[in-house]
């Protein structure tokens, strides 16, 4: 347990600090979420780690925003509901658990023989579409299409499915 708050208590701090925007309250909320972490590692199943602590570490900072407003709610007669959460904070899971898929998806197509490895990143990591490619390859539009086929087939061929389709 000590290893896992050693390994990623920065982590689940910045996220409860990017709902919260106050020091305290985001220890406070990073607490709260490594108890929650403990207390559902026997309902864990075996998906990415990082992305489950973080859903964890961000609803308990979103839980104590709820409380915040509350409090400043009854601070103020109790008359006004006073719950204020950007759209934004929803787009840090988001960005998370997307940033966390393409290290893993890096990770895997620095695997990928050279030929292959080159297209994938240009098309999937790069983003850029066909033409695109064949410009920076001096190549043939065609040409790029038939090696991402053979790109996609290799995977398909050599990755299980659940290792290349999170």
């Amino acid at each position: 347990m000590r290893t896992l708050i050693d390994k990623y208590s920065q982590h689940v701090y910045h996220v409860a600090y990017s709902v919260l925007r106050n020091d305290q309250e985001a220890q406070d909320a990073a607490q709260e979420a490594f108890i929650q972490m403990y207390k559902s590692l026997p309902e864990y199943r075996s998906e990415g780690f990082k992305t489950w602590l973080t859903r964890i570490a961000f609803h308990k900072a979103i839980d104590a925003k709820r409380k915040l407003g509350r409090r400043t709610a009854e601070d103020l007669g109790g008359e006004e509901k006073i719950i204020n959460m950007p759209g934004r904070d929803e787009d840090v899971l988001t960005r998370l658990v997307r940033e966390e898929r393409q290290d893993k998806l890096r990770e895997r197509i620095n695997q990928l023989p050279a030929q292959h490895r080159d297209i994938i990143t240009a098309y999937y990591l790069s983003e850029k579409n066909y033409e695109q490619i064949a410009s920076d390859a001096q190549v043939a539009v065609k040409t790029v299409e038939s090696r991402l086929y053979r790109a996609r087939q290799w995977i398909r061929k050599h990755w299980k499915e659940d290792e290349w389709r999170e």
